[in-house]
C-alpha cells in the first residue's frame, strides 16, 4: 500500500480524533489557513521537529512509534525531501542513485511498486 501524503494523513488523524480544524489549530498553535493548505496539499508539510512533535502530540501519536515515523516520513516526502533516517544512513545514501536509476528506467506500475515495497519490508 502506498504511503499517504502528509495532508491526507493529517486530515485522517485529525478527524479520527474528532477535532475540528479550528480546535486542532488552537491546540497546536498553528494557523488554520496553513493547516487547511497542508491538508489539501497546497503547501508542503512543516519540517521543524518541534512543530511536527506538537502536531503528533495533539493527534495522539507516540514519539518513536512506527506511526510517528510514518507521519514524519510523510511530512518530509510532501516537502520533496528524503526522511532524516535515510539521510543519516551513509550506506543507504550511497546506493540510492542506483536504485532510483533502476526504478526510473523500468517505469514500474503502482502495483509493481507495492510489490517491491512489500519485498523490501520482508527483508528488513
Amino acid at each position: 500500500m502506498a504511503q499517504p501524503m502528509f495532508g491526507d494523513l493529517l486530515r485522517e488523524l485529525r478527524l479520527k480524533r474528532e477535532l475540528t480544524l479550528r480546535e486542532f489549530c488552537r491546540l497546536t498553535g498553528l494557523d488554520p489557513g496553513n493547516v487547511s493548505r497542508y491538508e489539501r496539499g497546497k503547501i508542503p508539510a512543516p519540517l521543524q521537529v518541534d512543530t511536527l512533535d506538537r502536531i503528533a502530540a495533539v493527534l495522539g501519536i507516540e514519539p518513536e512509534s512506527d506511526e510517528y515515523k510514518e507521519f514524519q516520513s510523510a511530512a518530509y516526502l510532501s516537502a520533496g525531501r528524503l526522511p532524516k533516517g535515510v539521510i543519516d544512513d551513509a550506506e543507504l545514501m550511497a546506493r540510492l542513485p542506483v536504485f532510483f536509476r533502476t526504478v526510473d528506467g523500468k517505469k514500474l506500475t503502482p502495483e509493481q511498486l507495492d510489490i517491491l515495497i512489500e519485498m523490501i519490508k520482508e527483508e528488513l
